[in-house]
């Protein structure tokens, strides 16, 4: 973990400078309440939280407690800080509301935790002269205190103006995390790539779960906990060098023997599909990679194209 960045050095408010801020959480949702407490953690003082459901209201007094329930328009009246912790469709939309109210004051530090975007989408605060930052952890969120440790092996990505981005990457570290630089024009692609290996290993993890309940195993998870913990650590160190199996191998006819299992009734019917679209991708890796030749690739390729 890098030492902490010093913010001094920005050209900032009096009290930005200070180091301690009132910090507003819009909202309290798994990601927002917990990195509320984590600000919290470091000393700042969380003046407000925005909590509607019960599930929210239970989460802030959980990790918030003693932090009073206010109005989106009081908390940005308290805040020093504004942690904008809230969906990235409706993000925009409440940037553009709260900056029409009038709400937003200058020298006023507004961060949102949306990995989509970076801080354009904050314009309209910034030209009431706020300060913005995106600032998003790399982690999937339960809304527990268990999280607060996690973000100690998360990575941060932040993106700000040149001058304010020791202000964007020192909270990073003050939550906990390691920052790291994504450009402006970088969002969508960082987001993309953390959707796909977070969001589709949960659905992979699941239909593989499935397949396996279904002919009887009772407890998937010590059958493929170990082999895919191995398998995760193996591409993270070694990358498509670690790529194996059948595919790898150019093993046609155990692939269509997969095929065909995976078409039995009973089974879950996305898991074919999805098999089919991660061979494909295996087989033209492994092609790039030398494990099989052109012409076992073109037989694979041609068998999942069926």
């Amino acid at each position: 973990m890098p030492a902490p960045i010093d913010p001094y050095a920005a050209d900032l408010p009096p009290w930005a400078r200070e180091g301690r801020l009132g910090v507003g959480v819009i909202s309290a949702g798994k990601v927002g309440s917990v990195l509320g407490a984590a600000l919290r953690k470091a000393g700042h003082q969380v003046v407000g939280v925005h909590a509607v459901s019960v599930d929210s209201q239970d989460r802030a007094e959980n990790l918030l407690p003693g932090v009073p329930v206010l109005e989106i328009s009081e908390i940005v009246r308290r805040a020093e800080l504004v942690l904008l912790a809230v969906p990235d469709d409706v993000l925009g939309e409440l940037v553009a509301g709260i900056a029409e109210a009038g709400h937003f004051q200058p020298g006023q530090l507004v961060i949102h935790t949306s990995g989509r975007y970076g801080t354009g989408v904050l314009a309209p605060a910034e030209q009431a002269g706020v300060i913005g930052l995106a600032v998003h952890p790399a982690m999937t969120f339960s809304g527990m205190s268990m999280d607060l440790q996690r973000l100690h092996t998360s990575a941060f990505a932040v993106t700000a103006n040149d001058e304010v981005l020791p202000v964007a990457q020192a909270l990073a570290v003050e939550m906990g995390g390691e920052p790291v630089v994504v450009e402006e024009q970088h969002r969508g692609a960082y987001h993309a790539a953390l959707a796909h290996a977070s969001n589709h290993l949960n659905i992979l993890t699941a239909q593989s779960a499935e397949v396996l309940e279904r002919i009887g195993i009772e407890d998937p998870s010590r059958v493929l906990g170990p082999l895919m913990q191995a398998s995760l650590d193996n591409a993270l160190a070694s990358g498509t060098a670690a790529l194996t199996g059948p595919v790898a191998r150019g093993d046609t006819g155990t692939v269509r023997q997969h095929l065909r299992e995976l078409a039995g009734s009973g089974l879950p019917s996305d898991a074919r599909g999805a098999y089919i679209a991660m061979a494909q991708s295996a087989a033209q890796r492994a092609l790039a990679l030398g494990t099989i030749s052109e012409a076992q690739a073109a037989e694979l390729l041609d068998l999942l194209a069926e």
